[in-house]
């Protein structure tokens, strides 16, 4: 197991000596040295502040882990596991979860690691320096410190950049750290360029810092304010829910909601106007020096189809050339829960189309048949198996038949928002994409739970219609029934709320810090309730509410006494 105590080490700020981002990403250059020291000149602050960026990316993308991205989702109410990696499981059998887990570890040491460049990049600025460079530093310092104090509770609250190697770190009060979170975003949003006024279309902008700010303001029970500044992203006239066909592929059948989320439209320069902050992954085969670090989210999220006989991942067709139908190569690692594919939307919701959640699959192997035999349950046997009832030849362009293992990892619904697909790269170690981090849809989300808290449910109810306005547009065209899809006040509750969140924000939202923000994992937990050995989640109770502080904190930390959150 590895672990890094990031609070008993100098920060790097960057670690892009080795690896820069490109003119277009971040107009990065490299530098040899990152001690605060050296950074007090304006190119230094501009390499730190850069630099804040890449550490985030690289949170996110610990490619030898595929299950990293697992554990965002598994043992909530929206996903089951697939094919299972490793360092997720205790996220769904969570009487496994203990203070040695591997993504416990990660995330704390990668989370002080940002904290610290911040900190670093803070340092270097100055008191007096430039209010724009202190707000994006501000605006990482805080975002991670929401993050971190939802999943571990108290810990240590870091303002200094960490110049050398102490045992006697103090966890701070969360109700402490939620003041200078606070702080910090308000500066942010106060001082951080406009979206269209940044120095870049990576860089961070007012609406990100605003954004944050509501969710933090409805984590510690603020809804009044966290209404305020969600309002303020709404009422802007920056954005906008996309509602018709744009971009890339407006010519090809599909649907706007999918349009959003297809490789060269999820940029605001491309045409999303939704969009807020998409981190901008530069891939290395386009821009020289791009970002390296192998996200895994497509091999995550989409099934590993290509293990089923007649399909592939990729083929090669007379007139396109190197094409992939159903996104790339995955690997199954996880799946949507039986509450999400059968339960979750109405019919007529375009965010559960076979654009969006793709369902059904057809041989795309070309130039292939096979004779198959099919069971009384009517799975795919061979077809000399005793318990076929029945002889068919299958072939290229006829629907898949399924073995009876294919649907826990290579071949169940899944969304298209992570698919990517690069000819150059057919078999596909990393996810080209964009990462979709916050857009004008989850506004609405934030500000209909800031509204049911303050008690104005007819409030809440005309922000989740808006959202609902768009998914049944194209319904209600087609049944000449205006109302179709249409909630009322009386309808809107928490649980209702975190439905719509997971109809609109599957596969976007860290569903687990969502469900430990509003106290609500074990409860939603519970609606998944698959039966399959895979997919049985146990373990649920009171501990699971935060997370263990990792063993190898309490241990270095021995001038103090750390007691361990509850349960561990």
């Amino acid at each position: 197991m590895k672990t890094r105590n990031i609070l008993l080490k100098i920060a790097v700020v960057l670690l892009l000596a080795a690896t820069s981002c490109s003119e277009e990403f971040l107009e990065e250059k490299p530098y040899s040295s990152y001690a605060a020291e050296t950074l007090s000149d304006a190119s230094g602050v501009e390499a730190a502040l850069k630099g804040l960026h890449y550490t985030f990316g690289q949170l996110w993308t610990w490619s030898d882990q595929q299950g990293w991205l697992c554990l965002w989702q598994v043992g909530t109410d929206v996903c089951s596991p697939g094919g299972i990696q490793g360092v997720e499981i205790p996220f769904f059998k969570y009487e496994d979860l203990n203070p040695e887990n591997a993504g416990v570890n990660y995330m704390w040491s990668q989370g002080f690691r940002l904290i610290n460049n911040a900190n670093n990049a803070l340092k270097a600025i100055g008191e007096n320096g430039e209010a724009a460079k202190k707000a994006e530093a501000l605006f990482f310092r805080a975002w991670m410190y929401n993050l971190l104090v939802t999943l571990y509770g108290d810990i240590p609250l870091l303002t200094e950049p960490t110049s050398s190697a102490r045992t006697d770190y103090e966890r701070t009060p969360v109700a402490q750290i939620n003041d200078q979170i606070v702080e910090d975003l308000k500066f942010a949003a106060a001082n951080l360029p406009d979206i269209d006024k940044a120095p870049s279309i990576s860089r961070a902008n007012k609406y990100m810092a605003l954004q944050t700010l509501g969710e933090v303001y409805l984590r510690i029970n603020k809804p009044d304010l966290a209404e305020a500044a969600l309002t303020e992203i709404i009422n802007s006239g920056k954005f906008q829910l996309m509602q018709d066909r744009f971009g890339i592929e407006a010519a090809k059948p599909g649907d706007y909601f999918h349009d959003m989320f297809i490789y060269g439209n999820q940029r605001r320069s491309q045409g999303n106007k939704e969009a807020i902050w998409t981190f901008e992954l530069e891939y290395t085969k386009n821009v020289a020096g791009g970002f390296t670090n192998a996200p895994q989210h497509r091999r995550v999220w989409v099934p590993a189809y290509h293990n089923v006989p007649g399909m592939a991942y990729e083929v090669t067709d007379p007139t396109l050339g190197k094409i992939s139908t159903y996104g790339g190569r995955g690997n199954g690692r996880m799946r949507p829960s039986n509450w999400v594919k059968y339960q979750l939307y109405q019919e007529g919701d375009m965010r559960n189309s076979e654009y969006n959640l793709t369902r059904k699959f057809r041989y795309n192997a070309l130039n292939w048949s096979s004779t198959i035999g099919i069971d009384a349950r009517g799975f795919r046997v061979a077809a000399n198996s005793p318990s076929a009832v029945e002889v068919r030849t299958v072939k290229t362009g006829d629907p898949v038949v399924n073995a009876p293992g294919d649907t826990l990892e290579a071949m169940f619904p899944y969304t298209r928002k992570w698919d990517s697909y690069d000819p150059a790269d057919g078999w596909g170690w990393t996810c080209i994409k964009d990462f979709p981090m916050m857009r004008l849809g989850e506004t609405y989300l934030l500000r209909a739970e800031a509204r049911f808290k303050n008690s104005n449910s007819s409030g809440a109810a005309d922000d989740i219609n808006a959202l609902r306005n768009r998914a049944f547009k194209l319904s209600r065209q087609a049944t000449g029934n205006p109302d179709l899809g249409k909630v009322s006040s009386a309808e809107i509750s928490l649980d209702f709320i975190l439905d719509e969140r997971a109809r609109e924000l599957f596969a976007e939202e860290l569903r687990r810090l969502t469900l430990m923000r509003t106290g609500t994992l074990i409860d939603r937990a519970k609606l998944n309730k698959e039966s399959t050995i895979k997919g049985t989640i146990s373990g649920l109770d009171s501990r699971i509410n935060l997370w263990p502080i990792p063993l190898s904190e309490i241990q270095r930390n021995k001038d103090v006494t750390w007691q361990n959150n509850p349960g561990y």
